[in-house]
């Protein structure tokens, strides 16, 4: 296949990249500025010029491909619902090129925040509210018969070189001298490694399922506490408990986000997909290469 991959220079799209290559594929990858098409271009892709909002651009290379990988997001949370109408924008354009055809987009989205059904984030969790539309997006072009489908992320896809949710948190226990948590810490998080979620992709679009959902998850829950022991323990930090208004005031913009429970199964994909994680773990991957 040729595969188009926006944001094939980022911390997953580059192992997105990596992966389809090695399975034999042809890779377009979509490159904002020239450093990322040295990338591109250096992991044995073709980098495309351009950037979300280059919608012709966008629509020629995904009407040119035979399938399309949407990595790409504009991570400023400052302007988050702008980044969003950019996002639904995008896989609009993308999505629409392929009317007519069979040919599939897989699009990124997240499960923190989303409701469990008994207790666990399964892939019939509903995405109804959530403030990404990735997911939305895509239903709405799978009911016009567009081969659409999404790739569900958990709050830690981790690796060498994250810039998430734990760089966030190491680095906030490094500016204010402690290791948080909120309330309890008994809230727990989920998570990956970055090449399981690459390969899920490539899986993911080379099956091509209308409208299906796919939960990427390895560890299924990891409380937060445990989180910010090893953070503390690593840093010589103590590791302390937050609430009210403290929470915030800690963790700035991640206030919300660290006080939700996502427990998550992604059993039913690796059923459908064939997929099984093989790499280390959220907190060994801390341990040996966060620090």
């Amino acid at each position: 296949m040729k595969v188009f991959v926006t944001g094939a220079s980022g911390f997953v799209g580059s192992a997105v990249v990596k992966e389809l290559i090695g399975a034999g594929h042809d890779v377009i990858g979509l490159a904002r500025n020239a450093e990322s098409a040295k990338k591109i271009n250096g992991a044995g892709a073709v980098a495309l010029p351009g950037g979300l909002e280059d919608l012709d651009i966008l629509k020629k290379a995904a009407s040119e491909a035979d399938g399309v990988i949407h990595t790409a997001f504009v991570h400023d949370f400052s302007q988050y619902l702008k980044a969003g109408e950019i996002d639904k924008a995008a896989i609009n354009a993308m999505g629409e090129a392929l009317l007519g055809t069979e040919k599939p987009i897989v699009v990124t989205s997240g499960m923190l925040g989303l409701p469990p059904v008994n207790g666990i984030i399964t892939e019939e969790s509903s995405s109804e509210n959530s403030p990404r539309t990735s997911e939305s997006s895509a239903k709405e072009l799978a009911a016009k018969g567009i081969n659409a489908s999404s790739v569900r992320f958990p709050p830690s896809v981790h690796d060498k070189g994250d810039k998430g949710f734990i760089p966030f948190l190491i680095q906030t226990a490094r500016n204010s001298g402690i290791s948080a948590y909120a309330n309890n810490g008994e809230n727990r998080w989920s998570a990956v490694h970055r090449a399981d979620a690459a390969k899920a992709f490539r899986l993911a679009v080379e099956k091509a399922q209308k409208g299906a959902i796919y939960n990427v998850v390895a560890d299924k829950g990891i409380e937060f506490k445990s989180i910010a022991t090893l953070i503390g323990a690593k840093l010589n930090l103590p590791v302390v408990s937050l609430s009210g208004d403290e929470i915030s005031r800690h963790f700035d913009w991640m206030g919300r986000f660290a006080t939700l429970d996502a427990y998550a199964t992604g059993a039913k994909t690796e059923e459908v997909l064939n997929w099984k994680p093989t790499n280390i773990g959220l907190l060994k991957d801390m341990e040996e290469n966060y620090f």
